[in-house]
């Protein structure tokens, strides 16, 4: 058998030997031009320099803002830190409003919180789970009516959620905020989603060939399995419920039943800046700021617990095996 020519000039193959042939070479990548490189990194810079400018900058203003004076906070540098001192002389002040009443709205956004998220939990992730893994008539149109009230902004079903309440007598309780939250359609779409697309029917069917109810196949096998999205909808719901002012301001006509929310609004109005009519129960400015601080930490703290099971909800669904 002759031999194939040498793949080396200057070596000759064996008697009866056949040279190997040269491996393929790889292609390779045409470099990015420098000139394009340096202006993509120039475009990231300048998109995080507006995100900084548009996000970064309130929020460190406004942590500043509540360790000055109210002299201070208008003819000082806006981003210069105050005093240690001011900080405590305008908490002082924020609790002396109205008696500790910054205090009492944070409790009672905590309860109406609390609450709407227990009653939330135990009624949107079966509802969902019902959605996705039983047919019975009327489910799609369940499922549209759903979606439909999920993208009603929250202002436009007021009226008729103070006339439903008023009719059974419950305006001016806890309950006429708590109720209207804990019904939570963009948990039950999210909890739809979760058990259509990431939980196998073949597990909740074998287990029913085991002897397992319904019950005991949504508590044993599809709850475990659903944890991550079960924390996305409670901290969305968390989040929804303690920023909810328009329907508390409506529904609540005492000062002691207001949730922290609109409790800074009614500091805004004392503030003599915005409203010039206010007399002794002043509030100034960095006190404002101060009580907008403690108003967000709550929800700011449940994210920084929270944010592990977010990011695992978030991705949950995303692919299939």
């Amino acid at each position: 058998m002759p031999s194939e020519t040498p793949t080396h000039p200057g070596v000759r193959p064996r008697h009866g030997e056949v040279s190997a042939s040269p491996a393929p070479r790889r292609p390779t990548r045409a470099r990015r031009p420098p000139a394009r490189r340096y202006a993509s990194r120039a475009l990231v810079a300048a998109v995080l320099a507006a995100f900084t400018v548009f996000f970064v900058l309130p929020v460190l203003w406004l942590v500043l803002a509540a360790t000055k004076t109210d002299h201070q906070l208008v003819h000082g540098n806006p981003l210069s830190f105050g005093s240690w001192h001011a900080l405590r002389a305008n908490w002082q002040a924020l609790t002396a409003f109205q008696d500790n009443a910054i205090l009492l709205w944070l409790r009672n956004s905590a309860i109406y919180a609390g609450v709407s998220l227990v009653i939330t939990l135990c009624v949107a992730v079966p509802a969902g789970y019902a959605l996705a893994m039983t047919e019975f008539r009327g489910r799609r149109a369940l499922l549209v009516a759903t979606l439909i009230v999920m993208l009603m902004p929250n202002a436009t079903l007021v009226v008729p959620l103070f006339l439903e309440l008023n009719a059974v007598h419950l305006i001016g309780t806890m309950w006429s905020i708590i109720l209207p939250y804990s019904f939570y359609p963009f948990g039950v779409y999210l909890t739809y989603i979760y058990f259509t697309t990431a939980v196998p029917r073949d597990l909740l069917a074998a287990a029913r060939i085991d002897g397992c109810g319904e019950f005991g196949v949504f508590r044993h096998i599809a709850l475990p399995l659903a944890s991550p999205v079960v924390a996305l909808v409670g901290f969305f719901s968390f989040v929804a419920n303690w920023t909810n002012y328009f329907l508390p301001y409506v529904m609540l006509p005492e000062s002691d039943q207001m949730p922290v929310q609109v409790g800074v609004g009614t500091l805004l109005s004392s503030v003599p800046s915005f409203n010039p009519t206010v007399g002794s129960l002043a509030v100034e400015r960095p006190q404002l700021a101060l009580a907008t601080l403690v108003a967000i930490t709550p929800v700011l703290v449940v994210f920084l617990f929270s944010q592990r099971f977010l990011v695992t909800g978030m991705l949950a669904g995303a692919t299939k095996e």
